[in-house]
């Protein structure tokens, strides 16, 4: 049992692959457009249970709860080389500027 006022995520169908925009791409038609949200539970429920939370922004959203407790599991990708060089070398050039001036 998922207790009231607890950290979850919920998720959607907003559009089944029948329902999907003529110009998305293939790939894209295929597969539904799906919402996942993270709130807090309004009321106490079990997983795969429909629900309601409310989210950081004050919002009421229903789904199916599908995770207690979610991480944020985003990331920015793997490191790009010259993004990682930019920094230093954009120090370096300031700084000559500032000595010149």
């Amino acid at each position: 049992m998922v207790q009231k006022g607890q950290w979850v995520e919920i998720h959607n169908i907003i559009l089944k692959p029948s329902e999907r925009a003529p110009q998305v791409p293939e790939d894209t038609k295929k597969v539904p457009l799906e919402m996942f949200v993270k709130g807090f539970l309004q009321h106490d429920a079990e997983i795969g249970d429909t629900v309601e939370i409310k989210t950081l922004t004050d919002r009421k959203v229903k789904g199916k709860l599908i995770r207690e407790n979610p991480e944020h599991g985003h990331d920015f990708g793997k490191p790009i080389r010259e993004l990682l060089e930019i920094g230093p070398k954009l120090r370096v050039l300031l700084k000559e500027g500032e000595d010149r001036g």
